[in-house]
């Protein structure tokens, strides 16, 4: 897509963070916006922002978890402007205990972290990608992984973005040999400015209670804390967002603003692949 301005685009997690970054720059682009978040406080106050600028813009409150609010969204944003060519499945979550070994974390835990990161993502993609294949024209899906989606941990933040990732790939290459007008991106941040730790506020109490920090290992503790810090010190959002709008009107898949230090774990690991070593073990943090 070489041109933004006019097209429609609709962003998940848009209250916040990387989806309110990206909603900014796609409203400074010209593009007409449906903004959806499971918050409806942040959330309105987010599409009044971006009306003020001059935007037009909806908002539509949805739990991706729910197959059925993913669909009534694509209803909404298909009613209301006709058309949607540009497709942001971002909202994601993640507990503050988030690098525990795969027999620690609970089961809540994995199935509220999987069913928000991944299912949120397959559904957005199921409730719109039809329609916006037989609308015939030229479109892009940007999924939001992670860094965490190319490199490895066994715990649900780091399953549930490899699982983004590989069916974004999947997807790009169906929609590629159908030669199809709409393409897809893969979004792997690496440590950004957000509040992603401060995700338990939205934790439906069906899947237990938030983590109790104090009640963690040391390790996990002092990762918890060295983590917290790295995010403070990360990236922009606003980076990410003009990294995403770069890569869709350029049709590149990796959209990947990570610091350096992580692209050269990413190398490593898939050095590791090609020469069929075992991994390579990273320190852990200080």
């Amino acid at each position: 897509m070489k041109q933004l301005k006019g097209r429609v685009a609709v962003v998940t997690g848009a209250a916040s963070g990387i989806g309110l970054a990206m909603a900014r720059r796609f409203a400074a682009d010209g593009m007409k916006l449906v903004m959806a978040d499971i918050e409806a406080g942040p959330l309105a106050r987010a599409l009044a922002e971006i009306q003020a600028g001059g935007a037009q813009a909806i908002s539509h409150r949805v739990d991706v978890m729910a197959e059925d609010q993913v669909n009534a969204l694509a209803d909404a944003a298909f009613g209301h402007f006709g058309a949607v060519h540009v497709l942001c499945n971002n909202a994601g979550v993640a507990a503050p205990a988030l690098r525990t070994r795969a027999w620690e974390s609970t089961i809540a835990d994995w199935q509220w972290i999987l069913n928000v990161n991944l299912m949120g993502v397959l559904y957005g993609v199921r409730a719109f990608v039809p329609r916006m294949l037989a609308g015939g024209d030229e479109g892009h899906i940007v999924n939001t992984a992670s860094v965490a989606g190319l490199l490895t941990g066994a715990n649900p933040y780091h399953v549930s973005k490899h699982g983004v990732s590989c069916l974004t790939e999947g997807l790009y290459k169906d929609l590629k040999l159908m030669g199809a007008r709409v393409s897809a991106s893969v979004l792997c941040p690496g440590l950004i400015r957000t509040g992603i730790l401060e995700a338990e506020r939205n934790r439906p109490s069906s899947f237990g209670p938030p983590t109790d920090i104090a009640a963690q290992s040391d390790d996990v503790k002092r990762w918890a804390a060295a983590f917290r810090s790295s995010l403070e010190a990360g990236y922009e959002p606003a980076q990410v967002a003009d990294a995403v709008a770069e890569a869709i009107m350029a049709d590149r898949y990796y959209v990947i603003p990570a610091q350096p230090f992580l692209q050269d774990l990413i190398r490593t690991r898939m050095q590791d692949i090609i020469e069929q070593r075992n991994p390579t073990i990273a320190a852990p943090p200080a």
